[in-house]
């Protein structure tokens, strides 16, 4: 477990809109926490360090709550659709050892062959990994791959320990050459066009004068 994930975390007793409104107005974000059959409980977190945290996928708390340790797993996160502000947490009880599903974000290495580009069809694999080792990415490396590879769920070299839930078959990277765009005489046409037009509106223009 990473020690910047430990997290003070206070107990709250007051609910709701207005509630929630003067917490984050003290730097603090509302969260609830539950699962493995525990009642739900409702806590304050410090907003920077959050922040912080939730820039890397699947972050996993250590929670600190009235002096006793609970690791939680973020489940979803409530921002602001203006302003992105993360307003509400719910976050779920994990134990060492156990398993849990989520999606990995894919990172692309390397450069495929001259000329040609990976385009990504899978953002996320959907992994089944240990809790306390979830892994921040899948690394797929396209170095010196030709036009026309495919690289398939199924054939992606997988974290230690993390088992494949996405569906072996579904395309993940695909290489190609780019379509080139002939402008050239599209901009040809399009100026001849502009010209034409400007030379009948200075015609109408003199004729007006007469």
């Amino acid at each position: 477990m990473d020690e910047d994930n430990k997290v003070v975390a206070d107990t709250r007793e007051s609910f709701g809109k207005g509630a929630a409104r003067k917490l984050r107005a003290t730097g603090k974000i509302p969260a609830v926490v539950y699962g493995h059959g525990t009642e739900p409980r409702h806590i304050a977190l410090p907003a920077h360090q959050i922040g912080l945290i939730l820039r890397k996928a699947n972050a996993v708390l250590d929670l600190q709550i009235e002096g006793k340790s609970q690791l939680a797993l973020v489940k979803d996160v409530q921002k602001d659709p203006v302003h992105q502000v993360i307003e509400h947490l719910d976050l779920i009880v994990i134990k060492k050892g156990e398993k849990v599903q989520v999606e990995v974000p894919v990172h692309v290495e390397g450069e495929t062959a001259p000329g040609t580009i990976a385009d990504v069809d899978q953002h996320t694999l959907s992994l089944e990994v240990e809790a306390t080792h979830i892994p921040e990415t899948v690394v797929v490396s396209v170095e010196g791959l030709e036009e026309g590879t495919q690289i398939h769920a199924g054939a992606v070299t997988l974290p230690k320990g993390a088992t494949l839930l996405t569906d072996p078959e579904a395309l993940v990277i695909n290489v190609h050459t780019p379509q080139k765009v002939d402008l050239g005489e599209e901009a040809a046409e399009a100026a001849a066009e502009g010209e034409a037009t400007e030379e009948a509106a200075e015609a109408a223009a003199e004729e007006a004068a007469e």
